[in-house]
């Protein structure tokens, strides 16, 4: 062990594929680290710093089937990131009391907030507002985090930023590419999850950004990219004996499966899953 922590790199064509590659690629080449959340007799994390390249973000087949988690799990995750359906999960600040949640992605990235009580900022309706004027703008981005009280908080957000950009292919086509960075991504039990909803937003930016320019805009690359990616040793064993199980007796058809099979049956699953929210959370 040489005191440096692995960089790795994986890329696929679709987000199954690519996820599935970064988690063989963590489980063999990353080092062993401790985390704050080992309890006794745990063994080492495995960790490494993880660029994930999806080149064909809604690609088929973008579902794997060995996500922890199921399909109204997911669905449930896309609603909380890109329309809010859990902010009013997060605790009052100025409450020492209040034990909710510290923040929502969506609340950070569609309604950013400061000390000050100044007017909340959209920066998902910045990022489209900005590109659709100025396609190869380097400035259009959304961060989370907040300086004034991330540093000292219990639990403060993972995904750190989400930058855009637009570049015209041969036909005059607006490709959105769009770059993801996390400070800290669980591997197997969070990272499918996050991409997933983050390649709806980046569908949605896309669309908005149609809307607005009157272009055609399809979506480019995906980049995930972890500064810590992650396989916590508390769930080796569950990981090994599914996941790594699996690439041994199944082939990657028999591990995956086209989002548009299941779309219809995830969002028949949204009433019951608003009204569960919704008397979650509250005070």
């Amino acid at each position: 062990m040489n005191g440096n922590i692995p960089v790795l790199l994986v890329t696929g064509d679709t987000l199954a594929q690519a996820w599935e590659k970064s988690l063989v690629e963590l489980h063999s080449q990353g080092c062993d680290v401790l985390t704050e959340y080992d309890k006794e007799g745990d063994p080492p994390s495995k960790d490494c710093s993880m660029t994930i390249v999806i080149h064909h973000p809604l690609q088929e087949p973008m579902i794997h089937l060995d996500f922890p988690g199921g399909l109204e799990d997911l669905q449930e995750y896309v609603l909380e990131v890109l329309d809010g359906i859990k902010d009013h999960w997060v605790r009052n600040a100025d409450d020492p009391n209040d034990t909710r949640w510290e923040y929502t992605y969506h609340q950070r990235l569609f309604s950013y907030n400061f000390p000050s009580g100044e007017s909340l900022i959209d920066q998902i309706e910045m990022i489209c507002t900005k590109l659709a004027k100025t396609p190869f703008s380097r400035r259009a981005q959304a961060v989370t985090w907040k300086v004034w009280e991330d540093n000292d908080c219990y639990d403060p957000p993972c995904l750190q930023s989400i930058w855009c950009r637009i570049l015209p292919d041969q036909e005059g086509t607006w490709i959105l590419n769009t770059n993801v960075r996390f400070r800290s991504n669980d591997a197997y039990k969070a990272a499918f999850m996050n991409m997933f909803a983050l390649i709806m937003l980046q569908k949605q930016i896309a669309e908005k950004i149609a809307d607005r320019s009157g272009h055609r805009v399809e979506l480019g690359r995906y980049v995930h990219q972890a500064d810590s990616y992650h396989l916590y040793g508390s769930y080796f064993r569950e990981f090994e004996g599914r996941f790594i199980h699996a690439l041994h007796e199944r082939t990657f058809e028999q591990r995956t499966m086209p989002y548009f099979m299941v779309q219809d049956m995830m969002e028949a699953a949204i009433p019951k899953i608003l009204s569960k929210v919704s008397s979650m959370g509250r005070r």
